[in-house]
Order: structure tokens, then C-alpha cells, then sequence
């Protein structure tokens, strides 16, 4: 095999990465063991690739960092969780700015190769002084990558981590990755902290590339709620730790270093659908048959966004109609009279007309923990894949009551 999983993965277990993280008492909420500021750091200045939230009201960390990796290499990145550092005005990217300020004392190095990202509740100032305390208190191993995915989490029930390696030119390589997200989980960019290491040696230029194509078939296909955040970032940085000479966009080692990419990155977008705020059940929308990736992506994401297919699967309701209406309406070019529908492994709607399958499998077709709609559209060769969940009382709960 190409790509070896390890057992115990952590965003350190790349070569020549370091992490931590404290509880500062921001955030409230969550099981102990609790944190909610952390660091990773490198060895060295790295290469990193980023893409970041659309919303357009955007929070200051994201002004940072998006600034921060344009001007050239960066060596760490801070975070905290419990606020988020949005709508707070100059006040915001000055404190961004100390942040990262603090991290790089910490560290010893340039201030502009600290990134920083900030998330939980918008329109509150940091808690700087609890922040500085915090950042004094970390202290940076490589078994801290633990703790760093847990301090990320907002309403997130389980950390999210995958770690896998490589061999390429007599040379072992590994990529980490860390998630975050549970509500607020909407396409560009799904409103998540999405962290990748790498000790790979790469090109910057070619890592956006990389990052942006690898998020947008996997990060941007998770849907939650429909609502996009302000604050959410996915990184990727690479500092070469492992040796070797640089991987280029023509060779095999990039190919290779991409696909491990892809693999981990696959795995976050899954488990932050699954851990959705007030989920009982994966949705997996398998779209193929689209004249176009940009159909696929558009009519899978449409059917694990829509509110009536996440209320059929939370009832078990064989109402078909739910999954046609949400591929109609994705943009996508549909001909219902070539369009095929499985619920799970069964055929429900087969090029435009309803099956004579019993309604009592569909319904129990719905019933597990992981519910996979199929859609052949019949127009072309291309496919995807979009990750969602079921939307339950428990998801109207945990919203209604989040800052009180």
C-alpha cells in the first residue's frame, strides 16, 4: 500500500513538530480534561498553504493569517477557543496581532511566522490577560498534539486527528491532520479549524494549489446547519523535516504527498459530519453521473444541506421526493427521466419513476448510524462525495441556549 495509517495519530507526528495547550478559563462549556489556548510549532519556518472562510463578516485571526502566509514562511501557529475575536474592529487585529506577538516571544522568533486563529462566540473582545497567562503556562512537547485538538474543539464532542505515511525517494514522510466543527458547517470554507503537518520538503506555491484542491473536495463538502462561520481556516504546512530534496509539481513525490492529503483531510470532513451538534446519524450523499465535477459537488452538497432530507432520516421517512427536490434545485444540470436514487443499497427511483420497492426498507434502510444516499444523474462521468448529518431537538437545544 501506498499509505500506512498510524494507530496513535497526532498533529506532532510529523518530524520536528511540537504542541501544547492550557485552560485559561475562556471557555466554559465542554468535558474536562478542558483547554482552550494551544501552540503548534516547527522546528524550523515552513511552507504552508491556506484557505479561509467567505463570510464577509470576517474575523480578525483570518485578516492575520490569510496576510501572514502571503508574505512568505511561517514556524507556528496559536489558537484559542471559547471566543472568537470577530466584529470587535481595530481592537480585534491588534489583539490578533499581540497574540501571535505573545506566541513569538514564547518561541524566539519573528512575530509574522506566527499565525493565529481564534473561535466560539462573535462580538466579544479576548481575554488578553487570560490568553498571555495561558501561552506562559504551555509547555511544548511532542506528545502535546493531544491536548492541541482538544483545545480547539468548540461544541465538538470528540477530537478529530488521522495521521498517515509515505515512502518516496528512499525517504519516510507523514501527514497529520486536526479538525474541528460541529455547528456552523456550511460549504466555503465549512466552517471548521482544519490543521495539516507535514515533514515533507514542498514548494509554498504548489502547497495552495495542493490545500485549496484538497479542501474543496472534502472540507468544502461537509454541511451541518447551512450557516457559515467567520472565523475558519484550513492550513497546511510542511517543513521538510524528513529530508530529501523538494518535491515539485511534476514528480511523483507530489502526486504521493497530495493523495496523503486527500486521505486525511477525507477523514476530518467525515467525523465532523458525524460529530454534528445534536447528530444521531452520518449522512453520506455519493453523487455520480454529473456532466461536470462542479454538478457533483453542487447536487451531493445540496442533499446533505437540505433541512427535509435531514428531518427524513432523523423520522425514517421514505419520502423520496426530499432527496429529487435537493439535487433539482442544486444548480446542477438534472434530467429527472435519467436520474437513479439508492437508499443505501437499495434501489428507491430508477430513471424517473419510483420503484415498486416496499416503503417499510426504505424506512429501515434509514435506521443506522450511518445513512448513505446514492444519485446516479445518467448525464456524464463525474462524481463526489458530500458528508452531512441528521438534524434532531437536541441541535435547536445546544443553539438556543450557546452563550447562556
Amino acid at each position: 500500500m501506498e499509505y500506512q495509517w498510524l494507530e496513535t495519530p497526532s498533529i506532532t507526528s510529523p518530524l520536528g513538530w511540537t504542541a501544547g495547550a492550557v485552560y485559561a478559563g475562556i471557555k466554559t462549556y465542554g468535558e474536562e480534561p478542558r483547554f482552550d489556548v494551544a501552540l503548534l510549532a516547527s522546528e524550523r519556518p515552513c511552507a504552508v498553504g491556506g484557505i479561509f472562510t467567505t463570510n464577509k463578516v470576517c474575523g480578525a485571526p483570518v485578516t492575520v493569517t490569510r496576510e501572514r502566509i502571503a508574505s512568505g514562511l511561517v514556524q507556528a501557529l496559536v489558537v484559542n477557543s471559547g471566543c472568537s475575536n470577530v466584529a470587535m474592529g481595530q481592537r480585534g487585529l491588534d489583539d490578533a496581532r499581540a497574540m501571535a506577538a505573545l506566541a513569538a516571544r514564547k518561541l524566539g522568533i519573528r512575530d509574522e511566522a506566527v499565525l493565529v486563529g481564534s473561535t466560539g462566540v462573535i462580538g466579544r473582545p479576548l481575554p488578553m490577560a487570560a490568553i498571555g497567562d495561558g501561552l506562559a503556562r504551555i509547555e511544548l512537547d511532542e506528545q502535546g498534539g493531544a491536548a492541541f485538538s482538544r483545545a480547539i474543539m468548540t461544541t465538538d464532542t470528540v477530537p478529530k486527528v488521522h495521521a498517515l505515511k509515505f515512502s518516496h525517494g528512499g525517504r519516510v514522510y507523514t501527514v497529520a491532520g486536526t479538525a474541528k466543527g460541529s455547528g456552523m458547517v456550511h460549504p466555503d470554507m465549512a466552517t471548521v479549524f482544519c490543521f495539516l503537518t507535514t515533514d515533507a520538503p514542498v514548494n509554498a506555491a504548489w502547497l495552495q494549489e495542493a490545500t485549496r484542491r484538497v479542501g474543496d473536495a472534502t472540507i468544502n463538502m461537509v454541511d451541518v446547519d447551512m450557516d457559515t462561520s467567520t472565523s475558519d481556516m484550513m492550513l497546511t504546512l510542511a517543513n521538510g523535516a524528513a529530508g530529501g530534496d523538494e518535491l515539485t509539481a511534476t514528480s511523483d513525490g507530489c502526486r504521493l504527498l497530495e493523495g496523503a492529503m486527500l486521505e486525511v483531510a477525507t477523514r476530518l470532513a467525515r467525523d465532523l459530519a458525524a460529530d454534528g451538534e445534536g447528530a444521531t446519524a452520518l449522512l453520506v450523499a455519493e453523487l455520480r453521473g454529473a456532466r461536470s465535477v462542479e454538478d457533483a459537488r453542487a447536487a451531493a452538497r445540496a442533499v446533505v444541506s437540505s433541512p427535509l432530507v435531514k428531518s427524513m432520516i432523523t423520522g425514517r421517512d421514505p419520502n423520496l421526493g426530499r432527496v429529487l427536490m435537493a439535487i433539482g434545485r442544486s444548480g446542477a444540470d438534472v434530467d429527472v427521466t435519467k436520474t437513479s436514487v439508492w437508499i443505501g443499497e437499495h434501489l428507491a427511483f430508477e430513471r424517473g419513476a419510483p420503484t415498486s420497492l416496499d416503503l417499510g426498507v426504505i424506512s429501515r434502510a434509514m435506521g443506522g448510524d450511518c445513512v448513505t444516499l446514492r444519485v446516479d444523474l445518467g448525464l456524464g462521468e463525474h462524481s463526489a462525495t458530500a458528508w452531512g448529518c441528521n438534524l434532531t431537538e437536541e441541535y435547536v437545544r445546544i443553539n438556543a441556549h450557546y452563550t447562556t
